[in-house]
């Protein structure tokens, strides 16, 4: 199984952008990784939310493929422990799915088509965070989540 992890626009924190590559190499000795960024929208004083979000959702759809699973890192998702985020993860694995694609919307949310084409949302905290930390924050525990499946001692419970 490959992981896709789907991000709307660059990050212009180098310290997101560190935090990104430490856990992106780390990523590399357990499966197929890959980090697809897609082009942040430009003029959007002139669009409404609703539009922003359909203009993404357009970009988005070009990255899935028949057959890819799609998750949602949405605040309205379901939350896991590390260890139940690494237990899903190897049923993902053992489900025969070729290619998981964890996705992180813009400043305003997903738009309904994304919503409707997810196969699941998760959340990683009842608190928000901003669309660019997020980034990090879900690359550690992902990473977390292969060291806790191949029981080595990242992970402390």
């Amino acid at each position: 199984m490959k992981i896709t992890f789907l991000l709307n626009g660059k990050t212009d924190k180098k310290y997101v952008e560190d935090g990104i590559d430490v856990f992106h190499k780390r990523m590399k000795r357990y499966l197929p990784f890959q980090i697809i960024t897609i082009p942040a929208l430009k003029n959007t004083k002139s669009l409404s939310p609703s539009q922003q979000k359909d203009k993404e959702a357009e970009l988005m759809m070009k990255q899935f493929q028949p057959g890819d699973h799609i998750i949602l890192l949405d605040e309205k998702g379901k939350e896991y422990s590390s260890k139940q985020f690494a237990d899903n993860i190897q049923k993902h694995m053992n489900s025969g799915i070729k290619n998981l694609i964890f996705v992180v919307g813009g400043p305003y949310g997903f738009s309904d088509s994304i919503k409707q084409k997810a196969n699941g949302k998760i959340s990683l905290s009842q608190m928000t965070f901003s669309h660019q930390i997020i980034r990090v924050i879900f690359m550690e525990q992902l990473y977390r989540a292969m060291t806790i499946l191949k029981n080595e001692p990242y992970h402390n419970e």
